[in-house]
């Protein structure tokens, strides 16, 4: 760095602008080639690219247990499959879609990529840990394979005991198989948070933070804290199940209560592992296609914190019929009303942002306005369910099964595709043919909708989930239901195909299609293998839309470049702006 001027308080920086090239010759997919190179590779966007491949793959194996469910339930008794292999089909649909696809979706894909991007990083700061991350998520999974061909398991995704305790099949090879695929997920939670604090371009402050960033950031503090309770508690499943220790089967002196306190307090913060960094993505799509700052970066930066802590502080809302006391009921009941308030400072703030904003109607604003209206739905619904008395009457029907998808589909998987519809330019190098992009999106909402929505009255009506048979009264919603699944899956293999084929003959992306301010967008399109060929630096926030793009392409000047358009930059110590010339 060519120091100008220095002192106590400031320092001049000479400073290029760094205009990317948008059809570059060496890039992070051909600088390193070959079968080998992928395997033992430690550079985050491959490890990302990887992790999208075996998520992708898990999510259709996943969806097309859902789709054997959905037409076993065309009739009120049996119409192809037995009872036991319905029970397996349902339980491992619930724990694929969970532990393989959901849980790991937008941090080890997405998050992975784009991440040091957005910081102006070259790499996340344990290289070598996020490879280990995704061969532990492997190995995990190939558990989870081993114990399906193995016997398979009924006890639902929840592996309630005592019923897990004691029944047959391979509970106790699918539980290890989830225990590793959890350190997975603390790996890559320990890898962001130490990213986050450490590894920062010059002048990139808390508050010019992406809050894609904030959002992994308060994802990566649940995975480290709520993960471990998780791996304890089916660790204690195994050793009951193996050494016959009583611990939750009250045969033995065990307390099934006790399983339940210990797994919820990781699964509901995990639904916000789920989801938060799914708002992360919502933020940085809004202001793209809008144009716009983002409305109360603040407050949606420290909701997101917000939502992390409360998450931990409303898990026995799942026990309001397990026989809490009464006290702890209306505590918990209280706690899950409050966790609406920051969920609700986003989707208040989001819509402000779009107010008398430039609006660009691209397919990942189209998800993410789908995204809005099942969210929000998925979340009203879930206010109903933190009613006591209501939620004695909802509990394990169909209300719940409806309420759970219009969060976690609804909301989580189309922010997903938002982000991947986003970010895939940039990964890839390659356009996707946008208007295939926008019937799918609308293929995607009304499957979705026809899907869950009858479920919402069957679950009022009293109709339990989970059960392979069910009185006639229920059977045109089932089977509108089961209509809806086939429509949604076709909406997925559409989203599938065109981004497949935009491999082979998409139109060349440029350095930046959408025309962003957020860091990731000022590099080449399909980036060189240690993301910046100089050192970035942050004057503007990613949000600035209202300042010329010249400004976030800057970096220390280097002789060795020696292109680029040099000035000097007068910034004080801790990286803010004073002067630019």
């Amino acid at each position: 760095m060519d120091t100008a001027e220095s002192s106590s308080t400031s320092k001049k920086i000479q400073v290029q602008r760094y205009k990317p090239d948008d059809n570059p010759d060496k890039h992070y997919l051909n600088e390193e080639t070959g079968l080998w190179s992928w395997l033992t590779t430690v550079d985050h966007k491959k490890i990302g690219i990887m992790f999208l491949g075996a998520i992708t793959f898990f999510f259709f194996v996943g969806g097309i247990m859902a789709l054997l469910v959905r037409t076993e339930l065309w009739t009120p008794a049996k119409t192809f499959i037995e009872a036991n292999t319905y029970n397996q089909l349902f339980t491992l649909h619930g724990a694929i879609m969970i532990f393989l696809f959901l849980v790991p979706s937008v941090p080890a894909a997405l998050g992975n990529f784009i991440l040091p991007l957005q910081l102006g990083a070259k790499d996340v700061a344990f290289p070598r840990l996020n490879l280990m991350s995704f061969y532990l998520y492997l190995t995990g999974a190939g558990i989870a394979i081993y114990s399906i061909l193995n016997g398979g398991i009924d006890t639902g995704w929840t592996f309630y005991t005592p019923y897990s305790s004691t029944t047959g099949g391979a509970v106790t090879t699918m539980v290890f198989g989830v225990f590793v695929i959890g350190f997975s997920s603390i790996l890559t939670g320990v890898n962001f948070i130490t990213t986050i604090h450490k590894m920062r371009a010059p002048g990139l402050t808390w508050d010019k933070l992406p809050l894609f960033c904030w959002g992994l950031y308060a994802t990566s503090i649940i995975q480290i804290l709520a993960t471990p309770v998780l791996a304890i508690t089916l660790a204690l499943v195994g050793m009951e199940r193996i050494l016959g220790i009583g611990i939750f089967d009250p045969a033995m002196g065990g307390d099934p209560i006790l399983f339940q306190h210990f797994f919820w307090f990781y699964s509901h913060p995990a639904v916000y592992i789920m989801i938060v960094p799914g708002f992360g993505v919502v933020s940085e799509i809004i202001t793209t296609f809008s144009r716009k700052h983002i409305f109360g970066y603040w407050a949606i930066a420290l909701s997101s914190l917000a939502i992390a802590f409360i998450g931990f502080l409303v898990w026995g809302h799942h026990m309001f019929v397990s026989g809490q006391a009464s006290i702890a009921s209306m505590v918990f009941s209280f706690l899950t009303f409050l966790v609406g308030i920051p969920t609700g400072i986003k989707m208040f703030n989001w819509t402000a942002t779009l107010y008398k904003g430039s609006i660009d109607l691209k397919s990942p604003v189209l998800y993410i306005f789908g995204f809005f209206f099942l969210f929000l739905v998925g979340g009203l619904t879930g206010i109903v369910l933190g009613s006591i008395a209501l939620d004695v009457h909802l509990h394990d029907t169909y209300y719940v099964v409806a309420h759970f998808h219009f969060v976690m589909v609804g909301g989580m998987v189309m922010a997903f595709l938002a982000g991947l519809h986003y970010w895939w330019p940039k990964i890839t190098g390659r356009m996707y043919n946008e208007t295939m992009a926008k019937i799918a999106c609308g293929i995607i909402f009304v499957g979705f909708n026809v899907t869950f929505l009858p479920q919402f009255v069957m679950g009022s009506q009293g109709m339990p989930r989970r059960y392979f048979n069910y009185i006639e009264q229920f059977q045109p919603f089932h089977q509108v239901s089961t209509v809806g699944s086939f429509v949604l899956g076709l909406g997925f293999l559409m989203v599938f195909y065109y981004l497949v084929r935009s491999l082979f003959n998409g139109k060349a992306a440029t350095a930046n299609p959408w025309g962003s301010r957020a860091l990731e967008w000022q590099i080449n399109t399909r980036p060189p293998l240690h993301n910046f060929h100089h050192t970035p630096v942050i004057i503007n926030g990613p949000y600035d839309y209202h300042k010329p793009m010249e400004e976030f392409q800057l970096g220390l000047a280097e002789s060795s470049n020696g292109h680029g358009h040099e000035s000097d930059l007068e910034v004080t110590s801790d990286g803010k702006e004073i002067n630019a010339e």
